[in-house]
């Protein structure tokens, strides 16, 4: 009889402590370096222990019991952070409604404050001082003796729910009871309906449960589901008035609180990596709650001036943490780390560890989360630029968002197969509202890499920071899928005054564009034209030409690799760009050697590795990264130096054709470019207008209005011949002067269209 009960206790207990009190999908950070977040499926227990798995139903991956963790949060950006000490989860709500319901739960583990208010920039501070607490208590009116009842009743509901369990045991098991016990267990039952009254009255919304039985009733062998169940309701009636109380205490107006937020130094140490499921844990030691420390609170007597320190007790339960992130303080890992800043110019590459090197950068549209907010702000500039340039404020949105059904691409290119496709005619809307010039400026957003690699002394440095702005010119791409640009006109031209970059159309048939820029010790052009393959699932893109670039006596070149649109008969489509890109030092015979790798069905996507390599072939530097992401370079096995990082996407970038801050300013007119723009500028085509504008039906119209201009020029003998560069053998190079007639004036250049 007695295991049978043993048996059903067990039984009992262990069926309310796996109870699920909160299950869902979120973001996890995972382990592994470079491979950002990943959608996994958590639930939290009664018990206290959360856990999470791939699916819902499959085995755990890892799990953290949340009454000894340290729980920070960042409600701005939906972030929670779960420290344990031996494990780490780092936590992305897919939206504002996960959070608040993932906190709610999760505040129910949470230690008892007593006074205790957000923590301080690096110690944890809590009041153990009793006479303190009343004083303070005391001062609230009303609302003090009620907190302090409240208070009360949770005690003595806890030790009633305890003496019944005890007591149902002891019942079921047969023994006999003295008649001193059952008179305290009479005490005991009276004391429970004052306790339950009082519930009523603070509580109503939850129902009740039944009081225990009179001892004298005999009890049964085993307890039936209504006793479960009425358990089990009082249980989560005590649970929730303990949340009520730790959060009526929190409000109070006159409660000590510190409204400073964590120091960015809380969240500074670097963490070992784990191999397992590809997911990142910082060893034991390296924990948050160990790293914010613990500190006593003193008092002070109401009778006098003297000073007294008491020692703050371990806390019975998880501790809460609010991270107030602000501009310059969000580290890589969404912790705030004061070490880590984007590469500027005027800033030295940062070196971190492997382990953290991770950004917070896509992870994809859900994500938008490290994204930036979608207003107006000044575009990225060079070091050359005035201050009045700088003070220049650029959109952040387009005048609308994608207009016009993309269609089917597979379609257009069954008909046209074995064509070259840059002279097949498509419909608008395969278009976005930017010519292919302008796209090539796009390319160079940062540029400031180059303005960094012209200061940089050592040579090996040099090249790396080369490589990282070689591969940057590909992180515009990272929300682009089936559109492309607007075919320019021959000798249609585009200038971006923040780099003194022009660009022009120099052939028709092959299309080919030539551009030349430059910046603070630099200079960079290229000729640039394509063939393109169509592999039945997936259009190719060949870039044809060669870019160069020179810093002061030094040339550099490089080629680049193929780009694949994937997914053109089904799925969803996106770009990935595979191959070598090797970037040589003419004179010395060094180079950088850069692999894109192609994604697998399993594996990460849009990586990035290369190495530095000497004319004598040693190599002299590792670098790592992706290319929508950051590139770095490798120091040891586990610190990298990071080189570049993406700036983060405007939040509804999906919405408005992908593009990038600095993408949206592009075809915008600003103040300082009225009146000296050159009619043949990208920036005057109607169709490209109309197209940002929203209007569909116009854009197609002054597509097909353009093109035909141009055809009659072509049949009249008339064709516009390129002004601004001339052809050397295979490329085209900057013969100059744009820069000086712009300051004269565009009166002897005519318009094409």
């Amino acid at each position: 009889m007695q295991h049978q009960t043993a048996r059903h206790r067990q039984s009992f207990s262990k069926a309310a402590m796996d109870q699920v009190i909160c299950e869902g999908w979120v973001l996890k950070k995972r382990r592994k370096k470079m491979q950002g977040f990943a959608r996994r499926y958590f639930r939290l227990q009664q018990s206290g222990w959360l856990t999470y798995s791939f699916e819902p139903g499959q085995p755990s991956r890892d799990q953290i019991f949340l009454p000894h963790a340290a729980i920070s949060s960042t409600p701005g950006r939906s972030d929670i952070h779960v420290d344990a000490g031996n494990a780490t989860f780092h936590i992305k709500c897919l939206t504002v409604e996960d959070f608040n319901k993932w906190m709610s739960a999760f505040r129910k583990f949470l230690a008892p404050k007593d006074g205790q208010g957000p923590s301080s920039p690096t110690l944890g501070r809590r009041s153990t001082v009793r006479s303190l607490r009343a004083t303070q208590l005391g001062g609230l009116g009303k609302a003090g003796p009620l907190v302090e009842e409240m208070s009360n009743t949770i005690n003595e509901m806890q030790s009633l729910l305890t003496a019944w369990h005890e007591e149902s045991l002891q019942r079921r098991s047969g023994s006999i009871r003295s008649k001193g016990d059952r008179e305290k267990r009479d005490r005991s039952k009276e004391h429970s309906g004052h306790v339950l009254g009082f519930l009523k009255k603070a509580a109503p919304q939850h129902q009740q449960p039944s009081p225990p039985r009179d001892s004298t009733q005999e009890e049964p062998s085993d307890a039936g589901p209504s006793s479960s169940a009425n358990v089990e309701k009082l249980q989560a009636v005590l649970d929730t008035l303990k949340h009520q109380h730790s959060a009526l205490m929190r409000m109070l107006p006159s409660y000590p609180t510190l409204d400073t937020p964590l120091s960015p130094t809380a969240g500074s140490s670097l963490a070992a990596t784990s191999e397992e499921d590809g997911e990142q844990t910082p060893t034991a030691g390296t924990s948050l709650a160990q790293k914010l420390g613990r500190m006593s609170m003193m008092s002070s007597n109401s009778g006098g001036s003297n000073s007294v320190w008491f020692d703050a007790p371990e806390p019975e339960g998880a501790e809460e943490f609010l991270l107030d992130s602000t501009p310059g303080e969000e580290g890589v890992n969404g912790i705030l780390d004061e070490d880590v800043q984007p590469s500027s110019p005027t800033s030295q590459s940062d070196v971190v560890s492997s382990s953290d090197a991770t950004t917070d950068a896509d992870t994809d549209a859900a994500e938008s989360d490290s994204e930036s907010d979608a207003a107006p702000e000044t575009a990225p500039t060079s070091p050359a630029q005035s201050t009045e340039d700088r003070q220049i404020v650029r959109r952040a949105e387009l005048p609308s968002g994608v207009v016009g059904d993309e269609g089917s691409l597979f379609a257009v290119l069954k008909k046209n197969v074995g064509k070259d496709l840059s002279q097949v005619a498509m419909p608008v809307s395969f278009n976005e509202p930017l010519t292919l010039l302008q796209k090539m400026a796009e390319e160079l957003e940062y540029h400031d890499l180059l303005s960094q690699a012209a200061r940089t002394d050592d040579s090996v440095d040099r090249l790396c920071i080369i490589a990282a702005f070689a591969v940057s010119t590909y992180a515009n791409t990272k929300y682009r899928t089936g559109r492309k640009g607007f075919n320019p006109m021959l000798a249609e031209t585009f200038e971006e005054s923040r780099m003194r970059f022009i660009a022009e159309k120099v052939s028709h048939n092959p299309v080919i564009l030539a551009y030349h820029a430059e910046g603070d010790g630099w200079e960079l052009w290229a000729t640039s034209s394509g063939k393109t393959k169509f592999w039945g699932k997936s259009l190719e893109i060949i870039p044809q030409g060669t870019t160069h670039l020179k810093l002061g006596k030094e040339h550099y070149q490089w080629k680049r690799p193929s780009s694949f649109m994937r997914n053109l008969m089904m799925g969803t489509k996106y770009l990935e760009h595979c191959g070598k890109l090797i970037i040589e030092h003419t004179a010395s015979g060094g180079k950088c050697v850069l692999d894109f790798k192609e994604g697998g069905y399993w594996g990460p996507a849009n990586q990035v590795s290369g190495a530095v390599v000497s004319p004598n072939g040693k190599t002299q530097a590792h670098l790592e990264g992706k290319w929508d992401e950051q590139m770095a370079q490798k120091l040891d096995s586990s610190h990298l130096r990071v080189l570049w990082r993406i700036t983060p996407f405007p939040k509804k970038a999906p919405e408005f054709y992908g593009f990038t801050t600095f993408g949206i300013t592009l075809n915008e007119i600003t103040p300082d470019l009225e009146g000296r723009l050159p009619p043949t500028d990208s920036r005057f085509r109607t169709d490209v207008r109309a197209l940002e504008e929203g209007d569909i039906d116009s854009a197609e119209e002054e597509k097909k209005r353009i093109e035909e201009m141009q055809r009659d020029r072509r049949k009249c003998g008339g064709e516009a011949k390129p002004k601004w560069f001339k052809q050397q053998g295979d490329e085209w190079v900057y013969v100059g002067g744009y820069w000086e007639q712009r300051e004269r004036g565009w009166k002897d250049i005519q318009p094409l269209w």
